[in-house]
């Protein structure tokens, strides 16, 4: 039985055909967290970037979205269907809100895009760009922890995981080391839409299981790992102004 820290869409050993059962192991939360730390289960989104009916990254995430699910996490998955691109629609767009509110809500993220024409898809940035740094007080990606994996038709590439790498670190998120590249994804899923026992499968546990442990291990001091000086000299310099600033 998963790792079951809430009431969730509990994952049994059952739902993992390839798994190891005398090798998997639950998370051990109390090497990773403090006495006042939150132990409710770790809340992560899941974003993939193809529209196409069989997608490959699709399929990656919701592979690992249930191996998320047995290490205890509440996961959701947001569906770019439909998801203007950025600029093409106000930000009160349905799709924008629904991506906003989830980032909002989220802990921790996994990012896993295709591999095209050497770099991200389309579909897969723009989720990004509709993320802004800030909602008011609020940084919705800051502090957070981010997992990374991309999936390709051809060799093995890091050319995407590499560039989102970039892009998570401009998010101000805590970017596991741990990564997965798929080449040939589409001789790595059956006809079962799940992913064969493989070198390649080993790691996508690797990258989930990690970022459990880094979603537990930081989020309750996350705050104070993203508590920057130049940022405190900006705020009190600010707040000086404000108090100081001539009758109207």
């Amino acid at each position: 039985m998963a790792n079951k820290t809430a009431d969730l869409d509990v994952v049994d050993l059952g739902d993992l055909p390839n798994i190891d059962v005398d090798s998997i192991q639950p998370i051990d939360i109390e090497f990773l967290i403090g006495e006042n730390d939150p132990r409710h289960a770790p809340r992560i989104l899941v974003l993939y970037g193809s529209l196409r009916q069989r997608s490959f990254s699709k399929l990656a995430s919701e592979e690992a979205s249930r191996l998320l699910r047995w290490y205890g996490c509440e996961v959701r998955t947001f569906d770019p269907t439909g998801l203007p691109l950025p600029d093409a629609a106000d930000a009160d767009h349905p799709k924008v809100q629904e991506l906003r509110e989830l980032a909002q809500w989220s802990e921790g993220m996994l990012w896993v895009s295709p591999e095209r024409h050497g770099s991200m898809t389309s579909i897969m940035k723009a989720q990004i760009d509709w993320i802004p740094l800030s909602l008011g007080s609020v940084r919705p990606t800051q502090g957070k922890t981010l997992a990374v994996m991309q999936v390709s038709g051809g060799s093995q590439s890091f050319n995407t995981v590499n560039q989102l790498r970039i892009l998570g670190r401009w998010m101000r998120m805590i970017t596991i080391p741990n990564q997965s590249s798929i080449p040939k994804a589409f001789l790595e899923f059956n006809d079962d839409d799940r992913m064969d026992k493989s070198p390649l499968y080993l790691r996508l546990v690797d990258v989930c299981e990690e970022l459990v442990k880094f979603t537990w291990l930081t989020r309750g001091r996350s705050d104070y790992l993203t508590d920057r000086y130049s940022e405190r000299v900006e705020s009190a310099e600010e707040q000086s102004q404000r108090v100081n600033q001539k009758s109207l």
